[in-house]
């Protein structure tokens, strides 16, 4: 239970993020799919799946192509201590890899 809590603000915090940049943000319930969040801003449209850890490492088991229904699909790792690293899918992702969301952000529409 406490990783679907741990989870859950995770998603909460990335998608207050995307509407303080002017996305507009619909969030999977449950997450019983491919991804947690869609995104939407200036006819555009990205898929985000979610995750967290304390580690310096990550292990994705998910959806690893890098498009959903011919949209981008990104995976976002939270690493605590404010380091949240946007990337296409791939199985293992260290604090280093992809971007940093800010930085994703500031490039897109």
């Amino acid at each position: 239970m406490l990783n679907k809590v741990k989870g859950y603000r995770i998603e909460r915090k990335v998608k207050l993020i995307l509407i303080e940049r002017g996305w507009k943000v619909i969030r999977a319930g449950g997450s019983l799919g491919e991804y947690d969040l869609i995104a939407f801003k200036n006819g555009h449209c990205i898929f985000f799946q979610i995750k967290s850890t304390s580690r310096d490492r990550f292990y994705y088991y998910g959806y690893e192509d890098k498009n959903y229904e011919g949209f981008p699909f990104m995976l976002v790792v939270d690493f605590g201590r404010n380091v949240t690293r946007v990337m296409s899918p791939q199985s293992i992702v260290s604090k280093t890899d992809g971007e940093d969301l800010e930085t994703f952000l500031s490039k897109k529409p």
